[in-house]
């Protein structure tokens, strides 16, 4: 009788490829849920744009009053643009702006439902209050920056306007729309990003990357970048640096006693 011996080589190569594809099928299955999960990002953007595209004119305005509150009710100034197509791109990102400005809590519950089903029960209940506190602290760093420190930038950039003299020429405030707004979306935007720091840090502590004592004694290298970050992500004016770099320095120190409270440690600050 004749017996057939199996191949060793073959038997190895038919464990590897069954060991491949277990390995493969979470990863699909982790990519098919990432992008199931930017569908509904991508989703919600757009309906939101379209929304916001519909009211772009009232948006406009809205971003619009702290110059005119600047200017006066009796000035005579306007704003201007020098390209046909200039206006138009100008609402479509106004829209943009406010589609992403509306949408951002719902994408950070997409971000949570990608990444909740594999952490545990105490987890979930651990990381809910920073999902609940992301949005909370953007709008207020938004909130921040169109309420108090765009106007007070506003009036520091008006002082430099001159009337008309014998010896000298007037210089006059004629702001290009997209110019305006780009800075106005790049200042709220910039002041909700940074108001997400006790965010990152109290995440980083959670997974053991820092610790508050850490945070403490680098104080001195937070005041440097806070202050740099701010001179990157404002305009060139003291006014606006200041407004943003004490508020993030502000958030560091909170962030170090919410550090400390959640570990349970009670240490000097």
């Amino acid at each position: 009788m004749t017996t057939h011996s199996q191949d060793p080589n073959t038997t190895n190569d038919v464990d590897k490829d069954a060991l491949d594809d277990v390995h493969k099928a979470p990863l699909i299955a982790h990519l098919t849920e990432l992008r199931r999960r930017l569908m509904w990002c991508i989703a919600f953007v757009l309906v939101a744009f379209a929304g916001a595209y519909y009211f772009s004119e009232q948006i406009y305005d809205f971003l619009v009053q702290p110059l005119l509150k600047a200017l006066g009710p009796d000035s005579s100034h306007r704003m201007i643009y020098t390209a046909l197509h200039e206006a138009f791109f100008t609402y479509l990102k106004v829209s943009f702006f406010a589609a992403i400005f509306i949408t951002f809590p719902l994408i950070t519950v997409q971000i949570w439902k990608f990444v909740a089903p594999g952490l545990y029960q105490h987890e979930k209940k651990a990381f809910l209050p920073f999902l609940i506190g992301t949005p909370f602290l953007f709008f207020a760093g938004g909130a921040l920056a169109y309420y108090v420190v765009i106007p007070m930038a506003w009036k520091f950039f008006i002082q430099f306007e001159k009337a008309q003299t014998a010896g000298a020429m007037a210089i006059q405030l004629e702001a290009k729309v997209n110019e305006y707004l780009a800075l106005v979306m790049k200042l709220i935007f910039a002041f909700g990003l940074c108001f997400e720091l006790p965010i990152l840090l109290l995440l980083l502590a959670k997974v053991g990357v820092v610790t508050a004592d850490g945070l403490a004694r680098g104080r001195k290298y937070a005041v440097v970048i806070a202050f740099a970050a701010a001179a990157i992500l404002t305009p060139p004016d003291i006014i606006s640096q200041i407004m943003l770099g004490i508020p993030i320095l502000l958030l560091y120190e909170l962030s170090i006693i919410a550090i400390r409270m959640t570990s349970g440690k009670k240490k000097n600050v």
